[in-house]
């Protein structure tokens, strides 16, 4: 019985003692910064995990989550992360084409099949190169949106169809696609893409359905080709500076919170909302179309090419291209997200 007892006063006395530890460490807020619309799905997911990092630092750190460009344009967000301008942000690492070749495998067509097994699967593979390819941030978790598409203002059938057409590319990536197809790249973060289109700077865009509504871009294309084509990578960096600055304690909640489990619980919502576009666009003035099994072979056989090009990138960053895309493709099963 005595030793219960002293087991259970120490148990006691050491909980205590991390109460104090924690209630000791300074308050710290963060910036979040986010690009898309305030009104976008990954958003209240950015804001849910923000909610639950506070707990779990026993309200030590809270954060702002800055929506919309506020702190900086989309391409930046990067080199935000960096500099300290944002302690956190959403990047799309194609935005910088040729900067992070690894990532960029994950963005080649015919790959993913979804976003939720997806995201988990992108993530789990990519921390293995992440200190490598993003050494200037601390990473905490990459993810993707769901298989997005042409959607344009003709119809899209075959690759053939891309010679002479200007279109904006979701990564450099797919941008390397549409110039191996005969067509013309028009860059344009995702906010300025309805501009291009309207003004006829382009005439097809690669984008996720239900983004197509959310910014304003099914008033400017008509044909959507309903095939699961590519999905755009993203990750959750920080600040290595803020990071640092922070106790141990609240360094734990920051690590536990930097997770694959949480890559695919904050891209889940967004995974639901972009799949709900097919209906959204099913609408008077739309075309919804597939591909029969002839064309969609030609568009594999003539994207195919892309996966040399990207393996040159990777062989030039020091890794070996086949064992880093045998590793995704592993990744993918594993989470059944494969196509």
């Amino acid at each position: 019985m005595r030793t219960r007892i002293t087991l259970t006063a120490l148990a006691a006395a050491l909980t205590v003692a991390a109460g104090v530890a924690q209630a000791q460490d300074k308050p710290v807020m963060l910036k979040l910064s986010s690009w898309v619309p305030a009104q976008h799905p990954l958003n209240p997911s950015l804001l849910a995990w923000a909610e639950s990092l506070k707990k779990a630092s026993g309200n030590t750190i809270t954060a702002t989550l800055f929506p919309s460009e506020q702190l900086g344009k989309a391409f930046d967000h990067y080199d935000m992360a960096r500099d300290g301008i944002s302690d956190f942000s959403y990047v799309n690492p194609g935005y910088q084409p040729g900067r992070f070749p690894i990532m960029a495998g994950a963005s080649l067509p015919f790959l993913f099949a979804n976003a939720k097994g997806g995201s988990a699967a992108i993530d789990a593979w990519y921390r293995q190169y992440a200190a490598q390819e993003m050494k200037d941030v601390k990473f905490c978790f990459a993810f993707v949106h769901d298989p997005g598409t042409f959607h344009a203002r003709k119809k899209i059938l075959l690759p053939t169809d891309i010679k002479g057409m200007k279109i904006r590319p979701a990564t450099s990536t797919i941008g390397q696609m549409v110039t191996a197809l005969g067509g013309t790249n028009v860059q344009a973060s995702a906010p300025e893409s309805r501009d291009m289109l309207e003004r006829g700077v382009a005439d097809a865009i690669t984008f996720p359905w239900g983004s197509i509504p959310l910014f304003g871009i099914d008033k400017v294309v008509s044909f959507h080709m309903d095939v699961p084509l590519y999905v755009t990578p993203f990750v959750w960096v920080m600040n290595k500076a803020k990071y640092d600055s922070l106790s141990t304690a609240q360094k734990r909640a920051v690590d536990d919170h930097c997770t694959t489990e949480w890559a695919e619980r904050v891209a889940s919502p967004w995974a639901d909302f972009e799949f709900g576009g097919h209906t959204k666009l099913a609408q008077p003035g739309h075309e919804i179309y597939k591909l029969n099994p002839e064309q969609l072979k030609a568009w594999r056989d003539a994207t195919a090419p892309g996966e040399a090009q990207w393996a040159e990138a990777v062989k030039k960053a020091g890794q070996d291209p086949k064992k880093v895309m045998d590793s995704l493709k592993a990744s993918l099963v594993k989470y059944k997200a494969a196509l």
